[in-house]
């Protein structure tokens, strides 16, 4: 049975023969082994053509300041199922990539089409950003939502590496509508919220890069490349002095079981 379409059988990515393999139109050991950076490489992939140097330096300070986070949920399920099956790096690699979801580091596609959504929505409605912005912030106070992009359980002053993306965007003079969006939501958005709402690193990646000419539909691989650096360190590491099994038998202890007790255990009670 087919399902789905079955008239695009196309890829303009990469080819091969007997003599040559070829992406996005270049030779890959003539024009691009040797020649070019992965960051350069990685654009040329995505988007079929090779990032000016404004680009390259934005994707890249972006990718330096979201590989590594600490242990982190994602990196915790990478370790531990590592030291399940020290053979599987693959599968430890996956578990971690997995574990990034709307909470840790997949945030950064949520907040770039939250500045998307408010950027159409002044163009829908003859507004200007800011205009749009209140009256987002204003539904997501009456609705209780999180604002994303916005707001930092540690950072509360303010987020030093959204701080220090958004200078490099300005310096690069890549910074358009969306990083003048974000800072409009992070200007007004305490005020309506009531609590300390910085704009936090999810927040500053997808502005920065969207405005550097990264596509919407393709932010999601940005927080997935590097923190796939971050995994391989870790994964390394656990390979070399095993962490896995502590935070295991740590979880283990710190949860409490509340639920109904078993035959042995009330007698044992009584």
């Amino acid at each position: 049975m087919r399902i789905g379409k079955q008239d695009q059988s196309y890829t303009a990515i990469a080819t091969s023969d007997a003599e040559s393999v070829t992406v996005r139109g270049l030779d890959l050991c003539d024009d691009l082994i040797g020649k070019i950076n992965f960051t350069d490489y990685f654009w040329l992939l995505v988007l079929g053509e090779k990032p000016t140097e404004a680009q390259r330096d934005m994707m890249d300070a972006c990718l330096v300041a979201i590989a590594e986070h600490g242990l982190v949920p994602s990196v915790q399920a990478a370790r531990m199922t590592l030291a399940a099956g020290p053979d599987a790096w693959q599968g430890a690699m996956s578990a971690g990539l997995l574990g990034m979801g709307s909470v840790v580091a997949g945030s950064s596609e949520t907040a770039g089409r939250y500045l998307a959504e408010v950027i159409a929505r002044a163009e829908a409605d003859g507004t200007d950003l800011e205009t749009a912005a209140i009256a987002s912030l204003q539904e997501h106070k009456a609705q209780r939502k999180k604002v994303a992009g916005l707001g930092h359980s540690q950072h509360n002053s303010g987020d030093p590496r959204a701080d220090r993306l958004l200078a490099i965007a300005d310096e690069l003079g890549v910074s358009g509508k969306y990083i003048e969006t974000l800072r409009v939501l992070g200007k007004h958005a305490p005020g309506i919220i009531e609590r300390p709402l910085p704009i936090n690193v999810s927040g500053a990646i997808p502005a920065c890069i969207l405005d550097a000419g990264w596509p919407l539909d393709a932010i999601k691989a940005v927080p997935l490349l590097a923190r796939a650096a971050g995994l391989s360190a870790h994964l390394f590491e656990e390979a070399q002095r095993s962490i896995g099994f502590i935070m295991s038998h740590k979880a283990d202890l710190a949860i409490e079981y509340d639920g109904k007790p078993s035959s042995r255990q009330s007698t044992a009670a009584e």
